[in-house]
């Protein structure tokens, strides 16, 4: 079986980054997918969808491709935080946050056009988040870091300082769970290392 073009149907540089650091260079192909389509309040069924719909809206520009799409979302004292819509919505969240821990969920969604096959799957981590001074938010909301990503905060960058620890999967929480990713792709009878460039 010949090895696929990989597809990224994601804007996510942080995803990106996660694939180049495990040797696979995806083309990168953003899904213009309107969100605001899917309301669901289960947080895994909500991502998992989202990440289906993103796969299956860039799929159709290829003939024979491996096209993954992702999102994420925290959930957090039963209430569901994709990106902030402002510094303001950001700082509120990050006061629910501070001290308190919360789950996230990264739905990932694998296309194979060439063996009509999709495979969806959900990937959920554990943040605990440190106590924090106002001062502290409003200088981390001020980065213009949290507006970028679901929960308000990137592990990989300054929000790291403000993450005590992780129960789980630690690239799930900046945007692609490698385990998963390696687990998916045996599912459809690729051996990881095969997209290495």
């Amino acid at each position: 079986m010949g090895i696929p073009p990989f597809i990224l149907a994601s804007a996510s540089s942080a995803r990106r980054r996660l694939l180049q650091s495990v040797g696979i260079e995806p083309i990168v192909r953003p899904s213009d997918f309107d969100e605001s389509q899917v309301q669901l309040s289960d947080p895994g069924q909500l991502v998992q969808t989202l990440a289906q719909r993103k796969a299956e809206t860039v799929a159709p520009q290829f003939e024979s491709a491996l096209v993954m799409g992702c999102d994420s979302v925290l959930a957090l004292n039963a209430k569901i935080y994709g990106k902030p819509a402002n510094a303001e919505e950001a700082c509120q969240r990050w006061q629910e946050m501070q001290g308190n821990f919360g789950d996230l969920y990264t739905g990932h969604a694998m296309i194979d056009l060439k063996q009509n096959r999709t495979l969806v799957k959900c990937q959920v981590t554990r943040v605990y988040f440190a106590q924090m001074s106002d001062r502290a938010i409003k200088a981390y909301v001020a980065t213009g870091e949290p507006l970028k990503c679901a929960g308000s905060f990137a592990l990989e960058g300054y929000g790291g300082l403000f993450v005590e620890k992780i129960e789980g999967c630690h690239s799930n929480v900046i945007g692609l769970s490698l385990p998963l990713l390696r687990q998916m792709l045996a599912e459809l009878g690729y051996d990881v290392t095969d997209f290495w460039q």
